[in-house]
């Protein structure tokens, strides 16, 4: 392009106008959508190899773990099928693996995540881990201790002169594992109603306004969670969970104070 005479030469372009390159460093740079699932491809091929080598590891314990968890039965599994004590071998085994490998698989999903938040909420996520691990283990210890001895109790003599209480693997395995995990994850909420409340998500207002329907799903969760049909049990379980949401509320409330901005 030819100047006229007595005009002034075009600016120059400074280095800071340009817009950043997409590099996904983190710094107000973005990442192509490629490049995300990509970065999603990396991050789920480790955790499901996290998986298999704590599988590996579980396969080598499966037999304490079962000993463990026949206990509270004090018999051998009834077994009607020509694999299926080897499946619910295995079945413990990939369990004991999935328990293993979770700080793993969690480190690989805050790696994918973390990058699009700030250094504060990074920083209350990641020290939020160890103690919801450690109420996930109390939620564990209470079904162990507390909630499966008298339901148990209840289904062996439940009509003992109609029914003969001979359980198979699969059937007591199934139920007992998923009464663990369901009370380790119940326990884990009150911690993570916190720190959602820190993060702005949740505030106290709503969940004193809806305290009935928390009740109604609270007997829900219960109902379904509690592997008989007697009262008794079922209060067993909702009762802390009540006893959750009310520290849930008043965790909330403190998570508020803390995000809100000082004047």
């Amino acid at each position: 392009m030819q100047l006229q005479r007595g005009s002034a030469p075009p600016p120059e372009i400074e280095d800071a106008d340009l817009p950043p390159e997409e590099t996904g460093d983190g710094d107000g740079s973005r990442m192509s959508i490629w490049d995300h699932l990509e970065e999603l491809r990396s991050r789920l091929f480790k955790a499901v190899l996290a998986l298999v080598f704590g599988s590996a590891i579980g396969v080598i314990f499966a037999t304490p773990i079962l000993e463990f968890l026949k206990a509270p039965y004090g018999k051998a599994f009834l077994v009607v099928d020509p694999t299926g004590g080897v499946i619910q071998y295995f079945r413990v085994a990939l369990l004991a693996g999935g328990i293993i490998s979770i700080p793993v698989i969690t480190y690989q999903i805050l790696m994918f995540i973390l990058p699009g938040l700030t250094k504060k909420e990074t920083r209350i996520l990641l020290f939020s881990i160890p103690p919801v691990t450690l109420l996930f283990l109390i939620g564990v210890m209470f079904a162990w201790f507390i909630l499966i001895p008298p339901a148990l109790a209840f289904l062996v003599n439940f009509q003992t002169d109609i029914f003969k209480a001979d359980w198979t693997a699969d059937h007591y395995l199934g139920f007992v594992t998923a009464l663990l995990f369901w009370m380790g994850v119940a326990f884990e909420t009150p911690l993570v109603f916190f720190v959602v409340s820190i993060l702005g998500f949740v505030t106290p207002r709503p969940l004193i306004k809806n305290w009935r329907i928390a009740i109604v799903a609270t007997a829900i969760v219960a109902a379904v969670i509690t592997p008989t049909v007697d009262p008794v049990n079922m209060m067993l379980v909702m009762g802390p969970l009540m006893a959750l949401y009310l520290l849930s509320i008043a965790l909330v409330a403190v998570g508020v104070r803390i995000n809100r901005p000082q004047p």
